[in-house]
């Protein structure tokens, strides 16, 4: 078997990998990183991208005022009983620092959401704004043909294979017929899209989740870091005293032992795709096949086996062992469906969704995790399975869309012969369609049609947040988020829980360094991303909770392997 010497083997080539590795070779330490896909980039290539990072650069630069009591305040609030003092404190003291060394020292460069609330921003220490950032667009060029082995975006959540970022430019999306000024901007994207498209075979403006992988593989071929993909680990290799030295790593070319004399980075994605734990973990998927994931394939949880092979413990206590989303499944040209989660249409006036009771039971534009919880509680109190419904109208279906189905002028047709998108003349008509209670169905919508005329929402107080806000429609009032439901035909699509990272993890301290049953610090074996237990206590603060700590934690890895932290 060949050898091969590193200071640092990463395990996975995500946010958390990446960003170990880009620290790691910049304290001169030698580093490999490997991925068992063909190509690299993990959930992060297929995420929006954001990393919730309190007291960051970009924040203080604009002005915004934070402080890491305030933060410790928020999180202690969120997670209760689940806090993690240790780990929250090192979070909140090194992630501004890590932010500023990877604006200082690497291609990663950030921009701020000044209008992305924290998700429960009425909450002791909660934010309007200011906590969660993202990578800059990033030309693709950059990377020359290596640009061939980064991971494509999600394809159900671009345009056309053209990626569209959040926040203003996402606005000039949706006024495109309404604003000259955004048909101009559209346009002028998606000419560029089209050029891309003739010379390279894929967009090379990359955004959101994609910019950020791209900005971090960039900085590790600038720093020498080597990215092997078709390279899966099939064991951790320990010396006689249990130390972690190595692992075993099968490529194309046949079995390597790497040996890392710093140490091993655990970073391989959690679990979303692994049918087993979900169905252990996950109470509304008791086969484990019910759940349904926009993770790549690829993350079935190896990271968290091959810590538990030499005695690493995952923490299955959080109330929530994933971040939910509510998925829907467009199907695509070859037959098979795909996963769109629902982000931003949500929170748009004229949106409500129910159950098969025909009733509503959330705040549509409460957080998708707290979202998730609601759709699975009325389910579970209905003795239902756990699906729900988005509702809306003719106007709002052609003014913002609905999940996959795209506002006008886009064609919809085919999603209503495909089964996607159910479209019924009245009410009565779409509820007999998905299988729900019609004169409940009625009852809901002229309930809630009576008080939407005023822009309120008594029952649920949709638009009562500034988080609901910000993904409102600021253009409409009085209440951005709330629109009665009256021109039909009305259109529905189907709901199912997913989830946008795994929580439960490996247990690691305050170094990213994985415990044992006694939780020790097992020596050489460190855990960043969604391969360690969530510091979030299972639950969702803000955009970015699982980036955020993911960067933070790969660069306090790095700093403890290079000795910085002594």
């Amino acid at each position: 078997m060949k050898r091969h010497d590193v200071d640092v083997l990463v395990v996975g080539s995500g946010a958390g990998g990446l960003a170990t590795a880009v620290a790691a070779a910049h304290r001169r330490l030698s580093v490999l990183v490997v991925e068992k896909e063909p190509v690299f980039g993990g959930t992060t290539a297929r995420s929006g991208g954001w990393m919730w990072v309190p007291g960051n650069g970009p924040a203080r630069r604009a002005g915004v005022v934070d402080s890491a009591e305030k933060a410790r305040t928020y999180l202690q609030h969120e997670a209760g009983a689940h806090f993690d003092a240790a780990r929250v404190d090192a979070f909140l003291e090194a992630g501004p620092k890590a932010v500023q060394f990877f604006e200082d020292n690497t291609t990663l460069q950030f921009d701020l959401g000044p209008t992305f609330a924290d998700y429960h921003p009425d909450a002791p220490g909660g934010m309007d704004g200011g906590r969660s950032i993202v990578a800059r667009p990033f030309d693709g060029r950059e990377l020359g043909p290596e640009i061939r082995r980064l991971r494509p975006p999600l394809a159900e959540i671009t345009f056309l294979g053209m990626m569209i970022g959040s926040g203003r430019e996402l606005l000039h999306f949706f006024n495109v017929l309404r604003s000259p000024v955004s048909a101009f901007f559209v346009g002028k994207l998606f000419l560029k899209f089209l050029r891309d498209m003739a010379f390279h075979g894929r967009p090379m403006r990359l955004m959101n989740g994609n910019a950020l992988v791209g900005r971090l593989v960039k900085s590790c071929f600038d720093k020498g870091v080597p990215i092997w993909t078709n390279s899966a680990v099939t064991r951790l290799v320990r010396d006689d005293s249990g130390a972690i030295t190595g692992a075993i790593v099968a490529t194309p070319q046949g079995e390597v032992e790497v040996v890392a004399a710093r140490g091993v980075v655990l970073a391989a994605g959690g679990f979303p795709q692994d049918a087993v734990r979900r169905a252990a973990l996950m109470p509304h998927a008791p086969s484990g096949h019910e759940h349904v994931s926009p993770a790549p394939p690829g993350n079935t949880g190896d990271g968290l086996r091959l810590g538990e092979s030499v005695g690493g413990v995952v923490d299955t206590s959080l109330p929530h062992s994933a971040a939910w989303v509510p998925i829907s499944r467009p199907r695509r040209k070859d037959g098979t469906l795909g996963t769109f989660p629902h982000f931003v249409d949500r929170s748009k006036p004229g949106v409500i969704a129910v159950t098969r009771s025909g009733r509503r039971f959330v705040n549509e534009a409460h957080s998708y995790h707290d979202f998730c919880q609601a759709m699975v509680a009325r389910c579970k109190e209905e003795g239902s399975e756990n699906a729900a419904w988005f509702i809306t109208d003719h106007r709002a279906f052609r003014k913002y869309g609905l999940g996959f189905a795209k506002p006008a002028p886009v064609p919809y047709s085919s999603l209503i012969r495909d089964g996607y998108l159910i479209c019924g003349k009245t009410l009565t008509d779409l509820a007999e369609q998905i299988g729900a209670d019609g004169p409940a169905l009625q009852a809901t919508v002229a309930e809630f049609n009576r008080h939407a005329e005023q822009g309120e929402d008594p029952a649920f107080g949709k638009g009562s947040t500034s988080y609901n806000r910000s993904l409102g429609d600021p253009e409409h009032k009085p209440n951005p988020c709330v629109a009665p439901l009256k021109q039909g035909p009305f259109y529905a699509v189907r709901l199912y829980v997913g989830d946008l990272g795994t929580f439960a993890g490996l247990k690691t301290n305050e170094n990213a360094q994985v415990l044992d049953a006694d939780g020790r610090a097992m020596k050489g074996l460190y855990s960043a991303g969604n391969d360690a237990a969530s510091i979030m206590g299972g639950n969702y603060p803000g955009g970015g909770i699982t980036l955020g700590p993911a960067i933070t934690f790969g660069y306090i890895a790095a700093r403890h392997m290079s000795g910085a932290n002594d």
